[in-house]
């Protein structure tokens, strides 16, 4: 199987998302994001620096699980659950970034809050097979 851009950029955004929101290692997370990392979403500050320092605010027990990632191209799409950040709920968030030569150069986000089973229309999980509650 040949390696194409869009499995390496898949790759590398799983790779940076692990390193920020699971791990911490800023160092490390450092090498994935643009220090010019241009940012669309209304609950992050500007740049890279806005972020990071998000990320700082937010609990330890921050955890981020990925789902189906998808990539055309610069564009990759992955579709995620953050917990355990502070919040009544849990967000399911579909992330778009756009990489230039491997590295994060720019990201939009849609967030929603995850439901129960009782709160779900369809009666199926916004994330992955099962409820979390």
């Amino acid at each position: 199987m040949r390696d194409s851009k869009e499995s390496r950029n898949k790759d590398r955004v799983l790779k940076a998302f692990d390193a920020l929101f699971n791990r911490r290692d800023y160092a490390e997370a450092e090498q994935y994001w643009s220090p010019c990392y241009i940012q669309h979403s209304a609950h992050i500050a500007p740049g890279r620096d806005g972020l990071f320092n998000l990320v700082k605010s937010i609990p330890p027990t921050l955890k981020y699980e990925p789902g189906v990632i998808a990539a055309d191209g610069d564009f990759v799409i992955v579709h995620g659950r953050f917990s355990g950040f502070g919040q009544p709920v849990n967000w399911v968030v579909a992330d778009i970034l756009r990489i230039e030569n491997g590295i994060l150069m720019e990201h939009w986000d849609v967030i929603q809050d995850e439901v129960t089973r009782e709160q779900s229309k369809s009666g199926l999980p916004m994330f992955g097979e099962r409820f979390p509650w």
